[in-house]
């Protein structure tokens, strides 16, 4: 989507492509008027450690943080894997579940090997993604959290160079694909960031009202 003057709705993220991802979403739903900008296109400010219990809460707090600190309209988002034969985790500690965060070879090594033995009929896992649109000012009861879910199983190898975090080694319900070897539109149709971005959109849509 081009960077043109339209109302500034920040993504409370530094991955450029979860910000590509909600630009498609938006352009798929032929909303235009909103310039989306990333965590490294503000300043600086405080961001409250990611210490809740669910996707939810956490992505509560990223996006009211954000709509404070810059006076933006916030997008932010929690997502993880949730796996069957590990009682839902790592979950909410998808990010840095061998210990460092966002190091990903190191977690998808790591689960992996926790589910070695773990026979293919009890692979089954999924993908969540909560989405939090706040305004600023707003109320917490009334920021809008929207969740979405992609279930899928956990392969034994990876495979596949696209995507992030544990895309190559999970294969969507009805794929022989991995979630890495699926194209950018194939993922933002079925994936649990999309399904969620899409349940905002006429939230952000309602932003242009009257522009």
């Amino acid at each position: 989507m081009p960077k043109t003057s339209g109302v500034r709705v920040l993504v409370a993220s530094r991955n450029a492509k979860k910000l590509r991802e909600l630009e498609r979403v938006l352009q798929a739903a032929d909303i235009s008027g909103i310039e989306l900008v990333s965590l490294n296109d503000v300043d600086a400010y405080p961001e409250t450690p990611e210490t809740g219990a669910t996707f939810e809460e956490n992505a509560l707090v990223k996006a009211r943080d954000g709509a404070a600190a810059t006076g933006l309209p916030c997008v932010a988002d929690d997502s993880g894997l949730e796996v069957d034969a590990l009682n839902a985790m790592p979950g909410v500690l998808s990010a840095r579940w061998a210990g460092r965060h966002g190091d990903d070879d190191a977690n998808t090594a790591l689960l992996l090997g926790q589910l070695s033995d773990v026979p293919d009929e009890r692979r089954g896992a999924a993908f969540v993604s909560a989405c939090a649109l706040a305004l600023p000012g707003q109320a917490a009861e009334d920021v809008s959290v929207v969740r979405g879910e992609w279930r899928g199983e956990i392969v034994r190898e990876p495979r596949g160079n696209g995507g992030f975090g544990y895309d190559p080694v999970f294969q969507p319900e009805g794929e022989v694909r991995t979630s890495a070897q699926l194209s950018p539109e194939e993922k933002d149709a079925a994936s649990h960031r999309g399904r969620a971005l899409r349940l905002l959109v006429p939230q952000l849509a309602a932003l242009t009202d009257g522009r």
